[in-house]
């Protein structure tokens, strides 16, 4: 995220550079405000790319306890299982 607020910092400084008054032209104002909507617009991003990285992390623990529990419950049913097995070969 850091080069999109590099690349809006230098636009900042272009249109400083410009002396655009935001009391001037149209375009002025017009491209004023198209800075702080693009600012705006990476806070937003980066807000939404912190909150996925966190969503990516709840949704790993959530995969790795689901394997956990899975591994618990299938190990058990392989035992009782083998044991159905041991128990049928004996009987013939």
């Amino acid at each position: 995220m850091d080069f999109l607020y590099e690349k809006i910092a230098y636009l900042n400084g272009l249109l400083d550079g410009m002396d655009i008054d935001k009391n001037g032209s149209k375009e002025g104002k017009a491209l004023l405000l198209v800075s702080e909507i693009l600012e705006d617009i990476v806070s937003i991003v980066e807000d939404l790319d912190v909150e996925q990285e966190e969503m990516e992390d709840y949704v790993t623990a959530i995969d790795e306890d689901l394997s956990s529990i899975e591994n618990e419950i299938f190990e058990d049913l392989d035992d009782d299982l083998d044991e159905l097995d041991d128990m049928e070969i004996i009987e013939e």
